[in-house]
């Protein structure tokens, strides 16, 4: 039966082009989203009759941006923020007002809207964190001081992004457009519709930040449990899609937002790691998506029918903000080679740029020569940026260079960058401390541990450390009381333990298991265990041990022959015990007849 293949051919020949020119950028050494956005232009305005209609790809870019907020929010970090606050929070803020007003000043010189004039500004003032990352990683300076400064940076960036996709649709109207799907002459002033506005977003914020971490992480572990990866990253998807989509039709709010709250939740559970990895092929396939479908809607013409317009556009983004931001930290006491650095961060403009561009679009704001300006603007700065580290890099070192510059501009700063550098220092260690104390094992080092699991692939011990539940003792502390009913099978991880059984003792460190025979034949525990010193165990519930042994049945074979073992030993220990004592009871009553000396 004929049908519709209109959006296959856009999946295909997207995908096949942006493949293509992704990997011709990544040999120029450009960012490969260079070539997404080319392929994007080269599918819309040359194979119109092939690919899916502007509605259906605005679609597929309100997946991609999902998918990229979702990220944005998985990997944001408050601790990490908070240590380059000194700098960043005013830094940033200030850098998108400057930029902005200059932004707004030029539009209206050239009889732009207030409306128009605002939203270009505001596309033209934030940078791509995307590109940010893809530079820093390249260059190795990611966890460098300047590198954390420019990611805290451009975190608040993005944030302060999201605040005005939730504050637009409020102030639209005012500003000359018209929200879709609004009641037309509702006759609500400013304030009220500001006021609504931020009380949605209050509720739905309150909402998912008291009950998403609760539930969620809580949901994501008995998935994870179940060691399908077909369904974990099913769930993963149905959080982050399914929140975006109740937060626009429940609240109002964007898909936006709700994407970026539902990863910020998830951030906080120790699945994090997994979630990010499950679903890291996704967000980039409907990343390539998003870029793609912001190409298809941009006329290339735009070059050749409004060239000062580019040109004044790229001076904005190119000159004007990293001038801006130099002078910035500059005047905040950083040292020369940070403010440098940071001119190099911020003169491109990227993702949030696009999103916000088209939802000016839709709201009328922005006139469709504003999107081609911001699309034209994304692609130049975005292939320059590389040169703009390489000059940075140079100036850089030309003041290391000059003695007295040196000592003026940097040396003289180092102290207050050095407050930063020991807040990241902080932040690290709490970090780490935080890591320690929810870490159980890593699936390499439970094997080390406990070779018995050495038989499961990784993702089999992934799902054996979700079932293993963290516990400590302290010296002298009962871990099982005799004549208890079993609950826990214990793997000790850490430290030694003291087993009392039938008059022995028997000591058990590092490595060891016990709990186990009474889970399996349901009988009240027949021993004391007592911690000699601080220990740490891995716990397993009576039901999570009866799952373990069904699913795995090489463990369970393993913890019976061991635990057999475990008892012969014990029973040769305790009739050895026994004939020493009947030994030493014959000795003791044959001293009186001793011959004595």
């Amino acid at each position: 039966m004929p049908h519709d293949v209109t959006l296959i051919a856009t999946f295909a020949v997207g995908f096949v082009l942006a493949f293509i020119l992704g990997t011709i950028a990544n040999g120029l050494r450009l960012p490969p989203l260079v070539g997404y956005l080319v392929a994007g232009v080269l599918l819309g305005r040359f194979m119109p009759d092939l690919v899916a209609s502007a509605a259906i790809a605005g679609q597929l870019a309100d997946i991609g941006v999902i998918l990229l907020m979702f990220g944005v929010g998985l990997h944001f970090s408050v601790a990490d923020l908070m240590a380059v606050r000194r700098i960043v929070l005013f830094g940033a803020v200030a850098q998108i007002v400057v930029a902005t007003a200059a932004g707004t000043a030029l539009a209206m010189l050239w009889g732009w809207t207030l409306g128009a004039s605002l939203v270009l500004g505001l596309c033209l003032s934030v940078a791509s964190t995307v590109v940010l990352l893809k530079a820093l990683e390249e260059r190795g300076t990611l966890q460098t001081t300047n590198g954390r400064v420019a990611v805290g940076w451009l975190i608040v960036e993005d944030l302060t992004m999201v605040l005005v996709l939730v504050l637009l649709p409020a102030f639209a109207e005012v500003l000359g457009g018209k929200v879709p799907g609004a009641a037309q002459g509702s006759g609500h002033g400013l304030l009220v519709s500001l006021l609504v506005t931020l009380l949605k977003v209050g509720a739905f914020g309150a909402i998912v930040l008291t009950v998403g971490p609760r539930v969620m992480p809580w949901l994501l572990r008995q998935v994870a449990r179940t060691g399908s990866r077909e369904l974990f990253t099913l769930a993963v998807l149905a959080l982050s899609v399914g929140i975006a989509f109740g937060s626009a039709e429940l609240f109002g709010v964007s898909f936006a937002l709700g994407a970026f709250f539902a990863g910020v939740v998830l951030n906080e559970s120790d699945l994090s790691h997994k979630a990010a990895a499950n679903t890291l092929p996704l967000q980039d396939a409907f990343a390539v998506l998003f870029f793609i479908s912001v190409g298809m809607l941009f006329d290339p013409s735009i070059v050749v029918r409004e060239p000062m317009m580019v040109v004044l556009v790229l001076l904005v983004v190119l000159a004007g903000k990293a001038l801006f931001a130099f002078l910035i930290v500059s005047l905040m006491g950083y040292p020369l080679s940070t403010a440098v650095s940071m001119s190099a961060v911020i003169s491109q403009i990227g993702e949030f740029s696009f999103i916000l561009a088209g939802l000016g679009l839709s709201y009328g704001l922005l006139p469709q020569t504003g999107s081609d300006l911001i699309l034209a603007a994304g692609l130049v700065t975005i292939t320059l940026n590389r040169f703009a580290y390489s000059a940075a890099d140079r100036i850089i070192a030309s003041i290391a260079a000059r003695p007295a510059l040196k000592a003026r501009f940097e040396d003289a700063r180092a102290p207050q960058l050095a407050v930063v550098e020991a807040d990241l220092e902080t932040a690290r260690a709490r970090a780490a401390e935080l890591a320690a104390a929810h870490k159980t094992l890593s699936p390499e080092e439970l094997v080390e541990h406990f070779p018995m699991f050495a038989s499961l692939s990784p993702e089999q011990r992934e799902v054996v450390l979700l079932h293993l539940q963290p516990a400590s003792a302290q010296p002298g502390e009962r871990v099982i009381h005799r004549g208890d009913k079993a609950d826990a099978a214990y793997f000790l991880s850490a430290g030694e333990v003291e087993v009392s059984v039938g008059g022995q003792h028997i000591r058990l460190g590092s490595g060891s298991f016990f709990g186990e025979m009474a889970l399996i034949s349901g009988q009240p525990r027949s021993a004391d265990v007592t911690a000699l010193d601080y220990c740490k165990f891995l716990k397993l519930t009576t039901d999570d041990f009866n799952e373990i042994l069904r699913r795995y049945p090489d463990i369970r074979t393993q913890i019976t022959e061991q635990a057999v073992k475990r008892d012969e030993m014990n029973r040769q220990q305790a009739e050895a015990a026994a004939e020493a004592a009947r030994a030493s009871t014959g000795r003791g009553a044959g001293r009186p007849d001793a011959p004595r000396s």
